[in-house]
């Protein structure tokens, strides 16, 4: 099976074995990428089958799979219910997310996803939407910028960091990658490859709304999926992770003890697969360095 170099789907056959397609089912890949994940999925369905995809990006779009069996929804996963409802798909099979940024997102410069190239502060993987990168540097308040780079990028110092960007926004515009960059150079701390990572990261969680996004995706899977139906999810940090992990073991975000007050168990609405996440061979840590990251939990709904 052949897979262009626009993005190399992750974990692949562990996603495939785990979902265990029927070749008459209805599988839904919410994030189609480079649609790696879903030709593989494709070549498990017989005639029957069918596979719905979403995908926001006008790239995943343009890549889009011409079989009858396909139908691309060209929007955000998080308006999966809607969707899955308008295409009769209510009761699905197995459905797959893989929160990662396709590889072909990063390696468009002026896309501003990846610190490597220069490029426009943009990061939106859907660009009908207003806010960018750069809107948000210039209009957060000190408060909030520090609280975004704390919980999304983890970054060491965010604090600072949040003051230097308002401290020097007023002077400079923010507009591109190499203007910002050379801005916050002085107060970078550690690796610097890894630190602008970790804001980039924050950057592009808060521009596309990604955590609110996967809760809207993990809430509405257990109307979308039939009982027995399998829900697989590919996580690239904690956040995320965490989120998955406690939606899969007990239907909620949080786990007991973080809400003292909550004395309702919520029903329980899958049961785990995967004991612990499934993470990339070593074959495939050689074959893609991507994959390191990577996180695949599967659960069943009951």
């Amino acid at each position: 099976m052949e897979t262009s170099g626009y993005h190399l789907p992750v974990l692949l056959h562990e996603v495939v074995e785990n979902l265990q397609i029927r070749p008459d089912g209805t599988y839904i890949d919410a994030t189609f990428g480079g649609g790696g994940h879903s030709r593989a999925i494709l070549e498990q369905l017989g005639p029957q089958g069918r596979l719905i995809v979403f995908d926001q990006d006008e790239d995943a779009y343009r890549n889009r799979i011409p079989d009858e069996r396909v139908v691309f929804v060209r929007e955000n996963f998080r308006h999966l219910q809607r969707f899955a409802k308008l295409h009769k798909a209510l009761d699905a099979d197995g459905l797959l997310a893989d929160l990662g940024v396709s590889s072909h997102q990063f390696d468009t410069g002026a896309r501003g996803f990846s610190t490597r190239f220069d490029g426009n502060l943009d990061m939106r993987m859907d660009t009908r939407n207003a806010t960018t990168a750069a809107d948000i540097l210039q209009t957060y308040s000190e408060q909030h910028l520090h609280q975004l780079f704390q919980d999304y990028g983890e970054v060491t110092n965010s604090r600072t960091l949040a003051k230097t960007i308002v401290q020097l926004r007023k002077a400079h515009p923010l507009r591109t990658i190499a203007e910002f960059k050379s801005l916050i150079q002085p107060i970078v701390k550690g690796n610097p490859a890894k630190y602008l990572a970790q804001v980039f990261q924050a950057l592009r969680i808060e521009v596309n709304d990604e955590l609110g996004a996967l809760k809207d995706l993990l809430t509405q899977s257990s109307t979308v999926l039939k009982p027995g139906g399998k829900l697989a999810i590919i996580t690239f940090h904690s956040l995320e992770d965490r989120l998955v992990k406690n939606y899969m073991k007990g239907g909620s975000f949080e786990t007991a003890d973080e809400n003292p007050y909550s004395f309702e168990t919520p029903p329980k609405l899958f049961k785990l697969i995967t004991k612990k996440p499934v993470t990339a061979s070593e074959k495939e840590l050689r074959a893609n360095p991507r994959s390191r990251s990577a996180k695949l939990r599967v659960a069943e709904k009951i």
